[in-house]
């Protein structure tokens, strides 16, 4: 009779174990799903005004932001108001329909304002909005 050479033997490991996969993922799913609020959040803090109407508008390449300090911003970026007319007159040459988003600071005077719709108007813009938050 033959004897098999070295007793019990263990067998090989042939599938993968993906546990420890699976746990990594959803560590990484939880620290996306922390950090992404405060990576979207918006670096300009606009309290805009509360009001029952209003409507959606449709993203536009003009936003003008404008906080309650009176600085204003375009797209994100600060900016004058002959920078304004000088991107509201690229805007329209591109885009004839083009609208500007106006959100202002309830805080804000008036004029300021007044002030940064008639730069986009001397840029040619005649269609705007302003940004609200809804009651």
């Amino acid at each position: 009779m033959a004897a098999s050479g070295g007793g019990d033997r263990e067998d090989l490991i042939s599938d993968i174990n993906v546990t420890p996969f699976v746990d990594i993922i959803l560590v990484v799913l939880i620290i996306f799903m922390v950090t992404t609020p405060i990576i979207m959040k918006p670096s300009i803090n606009v309290n805009l005004p509360k009001a029952a109407s209003g409507e959606e508008s449709t993203p536009t390449p003009l936003t003008v932001s404008i906080n309650a300090g009176g600085d204003m911003f375009l797209n994100g970026k600060p900016a004058s108001e002959l920078e304004l007319t000088e991107f509201a007159k690229k805007a329209i040459a591109e885009k004839p329909d083009t609208q500007a988003i106006i959100a202002a600071d309830k805080d804000v005077p008036h004029g300021r304002v007044i002030s940064a719709l008639d730069a986009i108007k001397s840029g040619g813009i005649t269609r705007f909005a302003i940004s609200i938050d809804k009651k």
